[in-house]
């Protein structure tokens, strides 16, 4: 009868915790709610004052797929002003054209702060040592057919080759050319008009009405330089390559590119900086009348005479980019004014140009382009996607023509640039005429540095002034570029 009471006993003692280990449990059960109560507060208040993108970072592309997935506005962590290490740049090249094309790259390509690749068909050979482009090797792109070019297709999924890298912390695809000389900071400048967040697509046009025609007036030409935002890059790179097999009867890249961006339905965004310089002949006549917007993009460089007479096409752009530098905004921005004294008009293309003509000519026809150039597929005097005026083939009867001698920085703002005389073939035979009433040898034009965020106003025109009441000493003028007054206006 006790047997029972007694094997109980002996089964309860069998699950007794002994005194000092009970102890030890029941101190490390009231440790664990306390650090659960302390993570929980903690985590209320994270929830509180805290954006849950802020928890656990992605790398960008991977957010961004998943914020398109689920359809939020709120894509992107960084969202501070567009600098450059926003851009990632995506340069066709070649095996065979890079080593001598690099060399463009060098005026304006930083490694410290310039992220990007040149993409060729093949590994190079003979590569320079100081080449500053990183390159990769274009895969997959031989699978297309293809009626024109291989190279083409090639090119066209540079775009989409360069989002599979998933770089971290980029808002925008830059593809152009390894001919394409970019001036980064007003990239830079336009870029930070637009929400990198939505769908855009920017570039510019050709600059021969003929090339327009034949591709499309909404295309951006690859040359000049086309821009992909992220929003539209994670789109494009669903449906590319099913695009470059639909579209395999195109002629160019950039006409591909184009045809993918239709299919999703975002239009062309028209920036005038992006010169794909589809033009033959002299370009002085487009640079010394710029458009009134940022210069972005310099093409077909090897296809133009050079940009300063008597001079290499490598040291020319070294010249026009060492004033770049020193004020990247203002490069080749016009300024107009008039020494009513003299009955003379003065047009400076900052960094670049400076044309004294020998009578009063009105604005409206300064800014007009000298049609120094042909179109590019006939070689024709036009037309062209902007207006020109003629060009006189007698040196006596064109403006006097000054170009970029030297720059000099001046205080923290302020800038000197130097423009010496150049005198054409037969102008030194111009003794009576208009032209040799100009004595002036030299021209010194002083500026303070144009700020970025003038690009971000409605656009003005900088107005100039002839300082010293005009004196001529030594054959040197000096003119000052300025801020136009409120009322201010330049009329001849």
């Amino acid at each position: 009868m006790n047997q029972p009471c007694h094997d109980q006993l002996k089964v309860s003692r069998f699950f007794v915790i002994p005194e000092k280990v009970g102890h030890i449990v029941i101190i490390l059960i009231r440790i664990g709610m306390l650090v659960s109560l302390v993570a929980s507060i903690s985590l209320v208040l994270h929830t509180t004052f805290f954006k849950p993108d802020h928890w656990f970072r992605l790398p960008e592309h991977l957010h961004l797929q998943n914020a398109s997935f689920i359809g939020t506005g709120d894509s992107f962590i960084d969202t501070g002003p567009t600098n450059i290490s926003h851009i990632q740049f995506g340069l066709g090249g070649s095996a065979n054209t890079w080593r001598d094309r690099s060399y463009y790259s060098k005026l304006w390509w930083n490694p410290n702060t310039t992220r990007g690749f040149v993409w060729l068909d093949q590994k190079p050979r003979n590569l320079h040592s100081e080449s500053l482009v990183p390159f990769k090797i274009s895969r997959g792109w031989r699978q297309f057919k293809h009626l024109h070019s291989a190279s083409a297709v090639r090119i066209a999924r540079i775009m989409y080759e360069s989002f599979k890298l998933g770089l971290p912390n980029v808002r925008w695809f830059v593809m152009g050319d390894d001919d394409t000389v970019f001036f980064p900071e007003n990239l830079v400048t336009v870029l930070g008009k637009y929400d990198h967040n939505q769908l855009y697509y920017i570039g510019g046009n050709s600059e021969s009405v003929e090339q327009d025609n034949m591709h499309s007036y909404d295309m951006a030409f690859g040359g000049g330089g086309i821009v992909v935002s992220y929003a539209l890059a994670v789109q494009l790179a669903r449906i590319m390559d099913g695009c470059l097999h639909r579209y395999f009867y195109f002629y160019g890249s950039d006409q591909r590119v184009w045809a993918c961006v239709n299919e999703i339905g975002v239009p062309l965004t028209h920036e005038k900086g992006f010169h794909q310089l589809d033009i033959r002949g002299d370009p002085y006549g487009l640079l010394a009348a710029h458009p009134l917007a940022p210069l972005v993009s310099l093409h077909h460089i090897d296809q133009l005479d050079s940009f300063f007479p008597n001079d290499t096409q490598i040291n020319s752009l070294t010249k026009l980019i060492s004033a770049y530098n020193l004020d990247p905004a203002r490069i080749v921005q016009q300024s107009i004014c008039y020494d009513h004294t003299r009955g003379w008009s003065v047009s400076i293309s900052w960094g670049y140009t400076v044309q004294i003509y020998a009578m009063l000519v009105s604005a409206a026809d300064l800014q007009m382009p000298l049609q120094t150039m042909r179109t590019w597929r006939s070689s024709s005097n036009g037309p062209f996607t902007f207006n020109t005026r003629w060009m006189n083939p007698d040196p006596c009867q064109q403006p006097a023509m000054f170009f970029l001698d030297r720059v000099k920085k001046v205080g923290s703002s302020g800038s000197i640039t130097g423009y010496k005389r150049f005198v054409a073939k037969g102008g030194d035979k111009c003794k009576g005429s208009d032209l040799s009433n100009v004595e002036v040898q030299r021209i010194k034009v002083s500026a303070l540095k144009l700020d970025p965020e003038y690009w971000k106003k409605v656009p003005r025109r900088q107005c100039c002034q002839i300082m010293d009441g005009g004196n001529i000493k030594g054959g040197k003028i000096h003119i000052r570029i300025k801020k136009c007054r409120p009322q201010e206006t330049t009329t001849m």
